[in-house]
Parts: C-alpha cells; sequence; structure tokens
C-alpha cells in the first residue's frame, strides 16, 4: 500500500509522527525526543494510514509487557480494521505462535519453543560461530576493505542457525530472501508465501528423518505441536535468529569503530565486548520498536486513552533511552528492554549474545586494525519502523595474509548446492579453516584496547 503522503513521510492521519521513510531512519532519536511531549505514550504511524500508539516512557513500557490481560497480542479484531494489502499485515497479523498468543495456548507453546532451544549446547554454538566466522573473514581478508554487513554480519548468524535447525541450504536460502522482504517491506505478500513453504519443508523432512537438532525436538516435545503450530512457531524463531541478530553484530561493530571510548584514545579506560554490546542494547537495540498488543476494549492508560483494536507498540530504543531513567554508565548494566519484558521475554537472548560476541571478537582477533571507510555519520540506516538496521558498514584495513579456503567453504558462497548442502549440514560437516595471519605492524588503538594494551 503506497500513498503520495507516504511517499512524502506526512502521516495519513493529522498529529501522528510516521515512524517509516528515510527521515525517521536517519534519526530515530531526534524523532523519540520530539515525541516525548506527549508523555509516556504518544500517537505514530507504523505505515501509511495505520496508526498506532508507541510506549516511550521505560516505566510504561514494563508495566505493559507485564500486563498481558489488558494488552492481549491476539492481532485478529485489528485486521479487520486495515487494508489487508498493507505492508505491515504479513509480518503483524495473527498467528498461532508462542509471540502472537496468550494464556493457556501460549504457555502450551512457549514450553515447546523454550525446552527445545535449553538443549542446545553452548559450546557447540561457539565452535560453529568460530568455524563460520573464519570461513567468512577468509573471503575478505586478502582484499584490505569489505562491507561488514553484507559480508559478514547478514550470513554469519543464517549459517549458525541453519546449522541449529539441521536446515539444508536449498531451504535456508528461501527462509532468508522471505525473512528480508518482511523486513524490508519488499512484496510481503510474497515473502510470507516463501516462508511457509519453506519451513513446511523443514518441517516435513524431519518428520521423516529426525535428527539431533532444534527442529526435531520442538516436534518430538511433550507439547505435540502439530505441523502447521511447528511451523507458525518456526516464523518469530527465524525472524530473531535472523535480521536482529545481523543488526546486533553490525551495530556493535559500528560502535567499536567508531565510539572514543573503544577505538579514539584509551589511555583512560577500555570497556569489553559484553560491554560494547551492552551499550548497543541500550542506545540502538536492533529490534527499536515492537511487543505489539491489541486492548480489547478502550484502555485509560497513564493518562492516555488507548483505543480497542489498535496496535500498542513497545518503544524499546525510546524506553531505554528515557531521560527519567538514563544512566551515564552502562557497564555491565542489563535492565535493558531490549530482550522485552514479562510473559513474552525474547527466548533466545543468551544464545544471541553469545552469537554476537563470538562474531565480534572473531573480527578484532583477524583484523585488529580495520577502522571505518567512511565517517561515522555518513553511514546509512535501512527505513522501516521496527529495525534499527544499517545499509553498509563498509571498513578498510591493512590486507591479510591468509591461506585460500578450503574448497567446500569456497563452494558456500559461489553456489554450488551440493558443496553447499555438504558444507553447513552440521556441524561437524566443513574442516576448520586456521585462523587468518595478522602481519607484525604497528597497531593503531582498536587493536591495543583489543589485546590489552
Amino acid at each position: 500500500m503506497t500513498s503520495d503522503a507516504g511517499a512524502r513521510g506526512c502521516p495519513a492521519h493529522p498529529g501522528r509522527t510516521p515512524l517509516y521513510g528515510p527521515e525517521f531512519a536517519a534519526n530515530p532519536a531526534r524523532v523519540y525526543d520530539a515525541l516525548r511531549r506527549h508523555g509516556p505514550v504518544a500517537p505514530v504511524e507504523l505505515a501509511p494510514g495505520i496508526p498506532a500508539s508507541l510506549v516511550i516512557s521505560y516505566d510504561a513500557a514494563l508495566a505493559v509487557l507485564r500486563d498481558p490481560e489488558r494488552f492481549p497480542k491476539d492481532a485478529r479484531r485489528w485486521e479487520r480494521t486495515v487494508p489487508p494489502d498493507s505492508p505491515v499485515v504479513p509480518f503483524m497479523k495473527y498467528r498461532p505462535a508462542c509471540n502472537k498468543t496468550d494464556g493457556a495456548e501460549h504457555a502450551r507453546l512457549r514450553a515447546a519453543v523454550s525446552d527445545s532451544l535449553s538443549r542446545i549446547d553452548l559450546n557447540t554454538l561457539r565452535a560453529s560461530v568460530e568455524r563460520h566466522s573464519e570461513t567468512l573473514i577468509r573471503r575478505f581478508a586478502g582484499r584490505g576493505a569489505a562491507d561488514l554487513r553484507a559480508e559478514y554480519a547478514l550470513v554469519l548468524p543464517l549459517l549458525v542457525f541453519n546449522e541449529v535447525l539441521g536446515c539444508p541450504p536449498e531451504i535456508g536460502d528461501r527462509i532468508v530472501v522471505a525473512m528480508q522482504g518482511f523486513v524490508e517491506n519488499v512484496d510481503t505478500a510474497k515473502s510470507n508465501r516463501i516462508l511457509l513453504e519453506a519451513i513446511g519443508e523443514l518441517v516435513a523432512l524431519k518428520r521423516e528423518r529426525p535428527a539431533d537438532d532444534l527442529t526435531t525436538w520442538i516436534l518430538d516435545h511433550p507439547a505435540r505441536l502439530t505441523d502447521e503450530e511447528v511451523t507458525e512457531q518456526f516464523i518469530p524463531l527465524i525472524g530473531l535468529a535472523t535480521e536482529p541478530e545481523q543488526n546486533l553484530i553490525a551495530n556493535g561493530l559500528r560502535l567499536l569503530l567508531s565510539d572514543g571510548r573503544f577505538a579514539g584514545d584509551l589511555s583512560g579506560g577500555s570497556l569489553p565486548v559484553a560491554d560494547a554490546l551492552d551499550e548497543v542494547l541500550w542506545t540502538d537495540p536492533p529490534i527499536a520498536n515492537w511487543a505489539i498488543s491489541y486492548p480489547v476494549d478502550d484502555v485509560e492508560f497513564r493518562g492516555v486513552r488507548l483505543p480497542a483494536d489498535q496496535p500498542v507498540v513497545i518503544g524499546f530504543a525510546a524506553a531505554n533511552t528515557d531521560p527519567s531513567t538514563a544512566s551515564a554508565n552502562r557497564a555491565g548494566n542489563r535492565a535493558h528492554l531490549a530482550w522485552g519484558a514479562g510473559p513474552h521475554t525474547c527466548p533466545v537472548q543468551g544464545q544471541a549474545r553469545l552469537i554476537a560476541s563470538v562474531a565480534m571478537e572473531k573480527l578484532l582477533d583477524a583484523l585488529p586494525d580495520m577502522e571505518l571507510a567512511v565517517p561515522a555519520g555518513q553511514l546509512e540506516w535501512r527505513p522501516g519502523f521496527a529495525q534499527r538496521a544499517l545499509k553498509a558498514l563498509p571498513v578498510r584495513f591493512p590486507p591479510a595474509q591468509a591461506p585460500p579456503p578450503p574448497p567446500s567453504a569456497a563452494a558456500v558462497w559461489e553456489g554450488d548446492p551440493a558443496q553447499r548442502s555438504n558444507a553447513t549440514s552440521g556441524p561437524a560437516a566443513a574442516p576448520a579453516p586456521r585462523p587468518v595471519a595478522v602481519p607484525e605492524r604497528r597497531r593503531g588503538a582498536l587493536a591495543r584496547w583489543w589485546h590489552g594494551k
């Protein structure tokens, strides 16, 4: 759905601030600051003609997240009030998934997902991240330049999560394309169809050939989910493991390469990768606005009337930077709302942090002298109300001397389906590449910080 108003970034509903278009993407913090004049809740538009209420106060956001009775997740009544061709409908619509249900249904579905996720061995997950990180770094280490979003942060979580799912690459490729279509509002109806078909094939494959992977564990859970229910649980799981994870990695790397506390004169102190991730989760969370609920009746909340059947969106980024709760020192402080709160708290936050931290550590070890190829202020952000996502993260560095990649790892990126399947079908399938050799040279501030010098 498009309109002249939407093209100009002007709201179709007067008095509402649009959360779409390049203007919002370029500087959302300025928009959030302007919205604070409304109080803890502000009137916004998520897409042209789609009104919503954005919760921008930390305390108010916690209250909504912890009150599923007044703020339920079922979107079906809302769906009847909006044009079906609106680009936000496919990923906001009701699904019988644990992130869009409440009560007993939510508890049953959530148990199958959470119990299965808890079976993931973190040492095995770390080894997978390390192996795929090294393979990807080989691809650009000798060039002296790379787009860390497209060549690293975008690809790495997909390879890792495909292993966790036991997902063949020919199915995983379609899942990736579909999820990107959702996030970027590109032919979302087609993306929805591709996603459902691909996940359906994966579920059918694991029914026929079960294995020691997340897909099989969910299928075998005592909750006895149907194939349709398993498919629907995978949509939010894959969504969390792809777009937000790549944004977390890219945003973390941007911070390391641009913030003076990390990349500048470090004589006054330094912060480790874990604290850099916390800073990103406070100020630039990969999911900026989400945890959408749909009140069944009009709700009086913090002096604001929230209309029935209209989305109430949690502004994670705005709430985290609420001036009334902001702290100058966030090192070690994980009270941010980037993972949500209450019964719908993100079930994969531990795994997500591990993937991001290992990904950043491996890159810093391999290419300690890298720097941004453009000033930080010139980096561009992708539009969309839900995400905080860079278009690209170009860097440069002294070329590293690395041996050629193993044939199977190279084929993963050269389009050979047979080799792709062999390289990514399981944790032990691809030979572990040797670490990239970094030539001896005078290292910059980032390198000195990373190696404790």
